[in-house]
């Protein structure tokens, strides 16, 4: 669970360059796993013509990658669910006054 937790964190510092939040507390990744020295990352877009999809999912992927003990990541960008406004976090929500 450490490493999962350094991953959220390094891929907290990574922001919607569109909207003043990170791409954690946005809701824009749906899910972390890690087995041995791999992580997993399922990610999503706020819309999938979003002007960052060939830079975004590239940075996430480059964060997590920062983590000692993590030597791959494998990152799934999904459309499933679509991604809405409550998969913010409450921080999030109060940032944008929502």
């Amino acid at each position: 669970m450490e490493i999962k937790n350094k991953i959220i964190e390094e891929i907290s510092k990574i922001y919607d360059p569109e909207i003043p939040v990170n791409v954690y507390d946005l809701g824009l990744i749906y899910d972390i796993k890690v087995e041995g020295r791999k992580a997993e990352i399922k990610m999503t877009l706020t819309t999938p013509n979003c002007p960052v999809a060939e830079s975004l999912p590239k940075e996430v992927k480059e964060g997590a990658m920062q983590v000692e003990g993590i030597d791959d990541v494998n990152l799934e960008l999904v459309w499933d669910p679509p991604w809405n406004k409550d998969m913010m976090s409450d921080a999030a929500k109060l940032e944008l006054n929502l």
